[in-house]
């Protein structure tokens, strides 16, 4: 890849499986909160992606020609090949291309509930970093999803690094490191960011991750067999302010969907998309969604979401 060619990823997983890059872009809330950005009338997605030994630098990525995804570099700065090459790699990860999702297609093709999904939906967007994904998650705990935003504006706008060409766009700014957030106190998350009784736990999740006693980013690259998912669920919860539902959150952005996101959100969405008079229990709906093995918490995404494109 050279300076001036075009960025194209193909929408194809490892097991040959098409890819939907909309159902992708959209496929859970994260995309509103800065600095992504959703353009439903374009059906694109903006983001700002860390380069290696370099400023960051705002991406588009967009539909492209003969299946692909177009990833435009946005802001006007030059680009060297080994920057191309790195905000290459950062789309194909939040697009998790990586991940094989036939064994899943072949299972959901039997189900009149999800067989739509074979269609190339199914992959979680995700953050550049797992950091990113596990504040977010605590940003969205016992809250309204307005002040989930206001936190997470105020935390990209304070504390995060300007992308080349967007300084007079704070919002475009790169999610902060866990560096930057450990130097702020308490005082700080709750009078700036307006987090509440977050406050304590953003400063000791900061502190965790940027000394090294808990490295986040080697669960995007470690296998079920090497690390299991009651492994990870076990690690999650044990960070400050991180319960059953945020592991299970975080853990869907992994890739590692066995558990049921169960909330006042999805349980209602649950009863209308199987169209019930009642809520059932969390049990009965686990046990419906139990074929599905090691990917039953997806395929309960997938069946609660499943009108978000109509």
């Amino acid at each position: 890849m050279t300076p001036d060619d075009p960025i194209e990823l193909q929408l194809r997983g490892p097991g040959g499986e098409r890819v939907d890059l909309w159902r992708t872009l959209i496929s859970h809330g994260f995309h509103d909160l800065a600095p992504m950005a959703i353009d439903e009338a374009a059906r694109s997605l903006e983001l700002t992606l860390r380069i290696p030994r370099g400023v960051p630098r705002r991406v588009r990525i967009a539909p492209g020609n003969r299946g692909a995804a177009h990833v435009e570099i946005l802001g006007g700065a030059r680009t060297s090949t080994a920057t191309r090459d790195a905000i290459a790699r950062g789309a194909a990860r939040v697009l998790r291309l990586d991940q094989d999702l036939s064994a899943f297609y072949a299972l959901a093709a039997a189900d009149p509930g999800l067989a739509w999904v074979t269609a190339g939906a199914g992959r979680m967007l995700r953050s550049p970093t797992v950091w990113e994904d596990v504040v977010k998650t605590l940003c969205t705990t016992n809250c309204s999803w307005s002040l989930t935003t206001t936190m997470v504006n105020a935390l990209v706008r304070e504390l995060g690094e300007p992308a080349a060409g967007f300084a007079d766009d704070p919002l475009a700014n790169a999610f902060p490191t866990p560096r930057a957030m450990a130097g702020r106190d308490e005082r700080f998350y709750r009078e700036v960011v307006r987090s509440g009784y977050r406050a304590p736990y953003f400063v000791r999740l900061a502190e965790l991750v940027a000394s090294g006693e808990v490295d986040l980013e080697v669960l995007a690259n470690t296998s079920r067999l090497d690390l299991p998912d009651g492994e990870v669920e076990a690690l999650l919860r044990s960070l400050p302010g991180i319960g059953p539902y945020a592991a299970a959150n975080v853990m869907m952005t992994l890739g590692r969907s066995s558990r049921l996101i169960l909330d006042s959100w999805s349980r209602p969405a649950y009863v209308r998309a199987a169209g019930r008079r009642k809520l059932p229990s969390d049990a009965q709906i686990e046990r419906r969604f139990r074929r599905y093995g090691e990917d039953a918490g997806l395929a309960f995404w997938l069946f609660v979401t499943e009108h978000w494109v109509s």
